[in-house]
């Protein structure tokens, strides 16, 4: 079955419960459901949407105020956009906070009053603790919701009295690849402050940032605990457990252990530190698993060190907040996945949203032209798959060079001897590849082959320091050859072409999504373009990815060789590295002005609702019949249920929930942080004594009736809007500061496939205008004009852009559309627009006013403003700029 057509594109929207990707008929076969949908996450997704539509409804105060601040509060990042959590994360820490704290959750037993499907047996499953399993597709960032079930559990367990959350979390990875990534997301607490994951000081009433005095513990690093404020224990499983072998058993092929017992083994680490010990005598304690798939076997000592802790715990009458396992892949060896799991990201959807790079591979055509030849030697027998894949990442790494990003060829082989076959073959045939191609020996678990590399310590941290760097510019290596791709942990970004020389049997328990895992991180995450990975193989290797596909995932099959397309997005950057441009004169430095319009908050405290200017509403009487118990609040822009609440016999209960529902969205509606006590003061005296013309009774049924009507709801929310802008908005004057910014200066993205103008009068090597036909005509215009000097289209990543107050009295930023140089010196900023608005007036009398500023802060008139109206345009078109400046300077009479 396909991805439904009214599932979202946009990663970042809220994807409807029964509009999500579902195995048909063609995917199924004779496989069971179990092994594509897991059996409770169906009824758990309807019913997290009711909640999150209800206003979070039945969550404490501090869970309803974490989810209010990450997925509702904007959040600025630091290139100027805006930073969001993918709905996609938002519902998987949802459904965790559902689980635990709404539903009360404790075992497998409650979790099985979500099964939909009749295949969740909690007798089949071995743990008694709570375990709730995440699936996320690989490069869907589950390393943040990670970093928010740590934020969440420790304020819980410091803001709710009783709470059985901790303050003390075991974040556990399978191998030190794993652990190595973790690292550098969790070293310094550092994942806490780049991403919003604490509110700020005194949101909500809270202390936050002041109170998370969580701290660090590395592996063999651990140092003395922090009772009181919390500790993040950050390891691999060998610290903790002591292996990873099952107990022998009576099924066993060999039954000496069995009967005679497990031989003794010696340390397989050099730690100083029984992390194993430290973590089982503290009273409190979460766990977090990543890649957490191994755990699929109650025999193995991972899961059987986890039941102990849990034992430990239970003896000081204590027990395990919950076990949190998180995976691309959490499926057992025969293929099912997980009966815990609770949220479920397929790598189907995040194809479909853009989240991750998009595999293709070679059409009927291509494939036919691979030939495996009858011979010994390996390399000659593979030598078209070779040569095929190095032509392909050829053409992606000409398109990236041009960004300063890497492409990076990687090629999985069956044994060691063949890995250095294949490396040596690479360096000897191609001279681009020539001391650039990495070897990783690695076992079949996908860990590092330490013995037989007979490589030193010292030099494997080498290797995986190597390994994990591949992305850096500075890193000579462009290729990776290794006997199995790093399937987990080894998380790069700039894989653009996987050759696959072996093949997998059933046994080897790989799945197709780890082996293609380390080539879907995009390189450029978050632009619009999409980003393929070149997939080629031997037809057993092509089979075997091909089994991907009864997930739902389509295999784009496209043209291979010289003379196709790279499988790459549009990269628009600075064209550097183009002879015939002259980048220093055809470079235009664009003044930078500081903000003229900002908002000061520091004057919110004197917002006064008797000095609102405004149209008081009508106050209804209504009948009992009118009067139901229940009473619906709805959002004022999405018209989603944002609060309910009861007429019951405890009014000012109500009413406050009412008060307290207006002070949030007035707060959210206009950009507040801060300040929620005050708001909701100011709301309460605004709706109690003049939002009607007169005194109202809040605890009465009629007020708080009429407060639900929605003309009301967005009269409060209007009202409220336009006095804080009055307020706060602030004409701060000429600016005092002028600084340059150049073109020059504009970092490189990816843009979707689309027409394009290569223009020779800019230091843009290309001209991308989003299918917009107007702009594109536009610039051919520009590129004609012999009068000026050179031209550039004002991308986002020019940084560019002009605040401006709009119709309703907020604050926007705008991005005019083209910049121009002129012999004389002078630089033109024009906006280009086919449907003029009333917003669109106000940005051409702000680009004035800039121009003006601009004008009085420089020696001589430096800079103009063009708007050009499409339907003039077409009309009246000019022969050359001067022409256009005539016509369409906003200093300059109009046609």
């Amino acid at each position: 079955m396909a991805i439904p057509k009214n599932f979202p594109s946009d990663p970042f929207v809220v994807a409807e419960p029964d509009c999500r990707w579902y195995p048909g008929a063609e995917q199924l076969g004779n496989m069971p459901i179990g092994a594509l949908i897991p059996p409770l996450v169906a009824k758990i997704r309807r019913e997290v949407k009711e909640w999150r539509d209800s206003g979070y409804v039945g969550a404490s105060d501090t869970s309803q105020a974490l989810l209010w601040w990450w997925f509702q509060e904007p959040h600025h990042a630091e290139n100027g956009g805006e930073f969001r959590y993918y709905f996609s994360q938002q519902e998987a820490m949802e459904s965790i906070i559902y689980l635990y704290e709404v539903k009360a959750v404790k075992d497998k037993h409650d979790l099985g009053r979500f099964d939909s499907s009749g295949q969740f047996i909690p007798a089949n499953l071995p743990e008694n603790w709570r375990r709730f399993v995440v699936k996320m597709a690989t490069g869907s960032g589950k390393t943040k919701v990670i970093a928010l079930v740590i934020a969440w559990s420790f304020f819980h367990k410091c803001y709710e009295k009783n709470s059985q959350l901790s303050r003390n979390i075991l974040l556990v990875a399978p191998n030190i690849i794993v652990l190595d990534r973790l690292v550098r997301d969790f070293d310094g607490l550092r994942i806490f402050y780049d991403d919003p994951v604490l509110p700020e000081n005194g949101f909500a009433g809270q202390n936050w940032r002041d109170d998370f005095q969580m701290r660090l513990h590395r592996q063999d690093e651990v140092r003395a605990l922090n009772a009181a404020s919390g500790n993040i224990f950050l390891t691999n499983i060998h610290r903790v457990f002591v292996s990873d072998s099952a107990e022998p058993s009576a099924d066993d092929e060999d039954l000496s252990d069995y009967f005679l017992g497990v031989r003794p083994v010696g340390k397989t680490t050099n730690s100083k530190v029984d992390l194993g010990e430290v973590v089982r005598e503290i009273d409190e304690l979460l766990i977090i698993n990543d890649e957490a798939h191994h755990i699929h076997d109650e025999k193995m000592a991972w899961f059987k060190s986890i039941e102990d802790i849990h034992n430990r715990l239970l003896q000081k009458d204590k027990y395990l907040s919950l076990q949190a396992d998180f995976s691309a892949t959490p499926k057992h060896n025969n293929g099912a996945i997980f009966a815990q799991t609770i949220s479920d990201y397929p790598l189907v959807e995040a194809i479909h949203q853009n989240v991750v790079k998009r595999p293709v591979v070679p059409d009927n055509a291509s494939a036919a032209k691979l030939e495996e030849k009858q011979t010994v030697k390996y390399t000659d027998r593979y030598a078209d798959y070779i040569d095929l894949g190095v032509t392909e990442w050829r053409k992606t790494r000409e398109e990236f060079d041009k960004a300063g990003k890497k492409a990076i060829l990687f090629v999985m082989t069956d044994d060691t001897k063949n890995c250095d076959e294949v490396a040596k073959y690479l360096e000897n045939k191609f001279h681009d590849l020539q001391g650039k191609v990495l070897v990783i020996h690695t076992k079949n678990n996908g860990e590092l082959y330490e013995s037989s590399s007979g490589r030193k310590e010292k030099e494997l941290q080498e290797l995986r320091k190597l390994a994990n760097e591949i992305d850096d510019p500075d890193n000579k290596y462009r290729a990776v050859v290794s006997v199995l791709m790093l399937r987990e942990g080894w998380d790069v970004r700039n894989v653009t072409t996987i050759v696959g020389l072996r093949a997998f049997v059933a046994n080897s328990k790989i799945l197709p999504e780890q082996t293609l895992g380390r080539g879907l991180r995009r390189i450029f995450p978050g632009e619009d373009a999409f980003e393929k990975v070149s997939v080629i193989g031997t037809r057993a290797f092509d089979d075997f990815v091909k089994e991907i596909e009864k997930e739902g995932v389509i295999l784009e099959r496209v043209a291979m060789g010289q003379t196709t397309n790279a499988q790459s997005p549009l990269i628009v950057c600075i064209d550097k590295e183009n002879d015939a441009k002259e980048i220093a004169a055809l470079d235009i430095a664009v003044p930078m002005l500081a903000p003229r319009f900002a908002r000061d908050y520091s004057c919110l405290h004197t917002l006064n609702p008797a000095k609102f200017d405004f149209l008081p509403v009508s106050y209804r009487r209504y009948s009992d019949k009118e009067k139901k118990r229940e009473i619906v609040f709805r959002d004022v822009l999405s018209n989603k249920i944002s609060h309910k609440t009861n007429l019951s016999g405890n009014a000012i209960d109500d009413y406050s929930h009412v008060i307290g529902y207006f002070a949030n969205a007035v707060m959210k509606n206009n950009f507040l942080f801060s300040g929620y006590d005050m708001i909701y003061d100011r709301v309460l005296v605004f709706v109690r004594d003049y939002l009607f013309g007169k005194k109202v009774d809040l605890e009465e049924a009629d007020t708080l009736r009429n407060l639900a009507e929605t003309p009301v709801s967005k009269k409060i929310m209007e009202f409220f809007a336009k006095e804080i802008n009055f307020l706060l908005l602030q004409d701060l004057g000429l600016p005092q500061s002028c600084e340059v910014l150049k073109v020059s200066a504009m970092r490189a993205f990816a843009a979707k496939e689309q027409s394009y103008l290569c223009a020779k009068k800019s230091v843009q090597n290309r001209i991308v205008c989003g299918g917009n036909s107007f702009e594109m005509d536009f610039a051919g215009f520009l590129e004609n004009c012999d009068d000026i000097v050179s031209f550039a289209k004002n991308y986002d990543a020019v940084r560019f852009r002009l605040e401006y107050v709009d119709s309703e009295g907020e604050l926007h930023y705008y991005l005019p559309d083209f910049l121009v140089k002129t012999p004389d010196g002078r630089i033109f900023i024009i906006e280009t627009k086919g449907r003029v608005g009333v917003n669109d007036v106000l940005k051409e009398k702000r680009l004035v006013q800039w121009c003006d500023d601009v004008n009085k802060k420089s020696a001589k008139a430096a800079v103009g403003g063009i708007f050009v109206g499409q339907k003039t345009w077409e009309k009246h078109r000019p022969h050359n700029f001067t022409e256009l400046v005539a016509a369409f300077s906003l200093d300059a009479p109009k046609i």
